[in-house]
């Protein structure tokens, strides 16, 4: 099996309801979506994936779909208020912890057709959530 991996990088805000934590507060992280692409054979050019098609794809909706925006679950408080100042808001159905969004993004990477197999999310420097199929 033939593997690559590569790393997209986006800040967002969220917090986290019915949490017992910092986090239960408005606060934003400078994310790192690594994601791992693998297959048994490889391409014409001898490639899983190019790089770049991965970046374009995935990189480009993480950039206008996620990147400095407010991920939040669709019950939060603070969600009506920030859509009436107009602040770029992702509204989830799940509480927008590491491992939803991690599966959120493996998700979408899978829909676009990628033989996508694990995607890990950093929220910090020494933490992250991983969704794999």
């Amino acid at each position: 099996m033939f593997s690559v991996t590569r790393e997209l990088t986006f800040c967002y805000g969220h917090r986290l309801l019915n949490y017992d934590g910092k986090c239960k507060n408005l606060h934003g992280h400078n994310g790192r979506a690594v994601i791992t692409l693998e297959t048994p054979t490889l391409d014409g050019l001898g490639m899983v994936i190019d790089f770049s098609k991965l970046k374009r794809v995935v990189g480009g909706w993480i950039d206008e779909a996620l990147d400095h925006r407010m991920l939040l679950h669709r019950d939060d408080p603070a969600l009506p208020f920030l859509k009436a100042q107009d602040e770029p808001v992702v509204v989830l159905d799940v509480n927008p912890t590491a491992e939803n969004i991690a599966k959120l993004i493996f998700d979408y990477t899978a829909a676009q057709g990628f033989p996508v197999t694990e995607v890990k999310l950093w929220e910090t420097d020494s933490c992250f959530a991983c969704y794999r199929r």
